[in-house]
């Protein structure tokens, strides 16, 4: 496999994906937007700017790159967001997917790994969540990544492209050298919050929540670094060139940590308080969203080696130092 079409390679798990493409030897093609990602994180490979929307630039790029696999990052990915605006995230993950998906078909390239979410699973509290589970979204966001899982069943069965799903959980931390990292505007996620909140870039942190069914009324979250998040997908573009067919993995490592927990390990790690406040619970939000999966381990070899609380916030800190884009 010498080059993969990376849409979204210029957002804050794509770019990650890039670096170790090109480590492995594998040339990354940018595919993006730059609605919510930066022109700075494309470091590893061509960029080609273009929306998943308009199929002619699409067909144009498979043309002019003849990628051996495509990896798909690119969606709008903020639950709250996703309830209050369900046509958006409808008409850009759904209809933006369908059409790569049949750009990739068109173009004679069979193999696509795909991210997908554990938020396709619901609010299944006290359920080991594998592969298996039941699929229960509770936001638009969830339901989007559901239906393109099914447009590539179907895609599978009716045309050979093969797919490796991959269902995550929370990402955290950066690349280990600061040379890129997580920096959303607007920021959503809770790590990059709490050291915002810490170096006074913003007000208090604000806790969605603290009367959820958990001991310490603050929702849980099961977390993987970014680096152990994308090792998984060279794994899998390697799974699907030996031909071993179409598959779903979680991406978890099986350990799920409260909003509290959280912002203990920060102010242990930095050695400074994080100020924060309670707030009302977000729509959408589940109370507890842990894998129990061994699939990835078991068939890919995968091993989240760098997914503790102290790696990822230590990574994220370093990064959060130096690290902003301004194109």
């Amino acid at each position: 496999m010498k080059t993969v079409l990376v849409t979204g390679g210029a957002g804050y798990i794509g770019s990650h994906a890039c670096k170790v493409l090109a480590r492995a030897g594998i040339t990354p093609v940018t595919f993006d937007n730059l609605a919510t990602g930066w022109q700075e994180a494309v470091k590893f490979g061509p960029f080609e700017q273009g929306d998943l929307l308009d199929r002619d630039r699409l067909d144009d790029v498979f043309a002019a790159h003849r990628p051996d696999a495509v990896m798909h990052f690119a969606a709008l990915s903020q639950v709250g967001e996703s309830m209050a605006q369900p046509g958006r995230y409808w008409r850009n993950n759904v209809t933006g997917s369908l059409n790569l998906i049949e750009a990739a078909v068109a173009a004679g390239c069979m193999d696509f790994v795909f991210s997908s979410t554990c938020a396709i699973y619901g609010d299944q509290d006290n359920v080991v969540l594998d592969e298996s589970c039941a699929q229960h979204p509770i936001n638009a966001y969830g339901k989007s990544k559901r239906a393109i899982e099914e447009i590539l069943e179907d895609f599978g069965a009716a045309h050979g492209l093969q797919s490796v799903i991959f269902r995550y959980f929370n990402v955290a931390g950066a690349d280990d050298a600061a040379e890129i990292g997580e920096f959303h505007q607007p920021e959503t996620h809770l790590v990059p919050l709490i050291l915002d909140a810490i170096d006074g870039r913003r007000g208090a942190l604000t806790v969605f929540g603290t009367d959820y069914d958990t001991p310490d009324g603050t929702c849980i979250r099961d977390y993987v670094h970014v680096m152990d998040l994308v090792e998984a997908h060279v794994l899998g573009l390697r799974w699907l060139g030996a031909g071993k067919g179409s598959r779903v993995f979680n991406l978890g490592t099986g350990h799920g940590f409260s909003v509290r927990e959280v912002i203990a390990a920060a102010e242990a790690v930095t050695g400074r308080e994080v100020p924060f406040a309670e707030g009302p619970r977000r729509a959408g939000d589940a109370t507890r969203l842990v894998s129990g999966s061994m699939r990835a381990g078991q068939d890919l070899g995968w091993t989240p080696g760098r997914s503790t609380l102290e790696q990822m916030i230590s990574d994220a800190a370093r990064w959060h130092k130096v690290g902003h884009y301004e194109s």
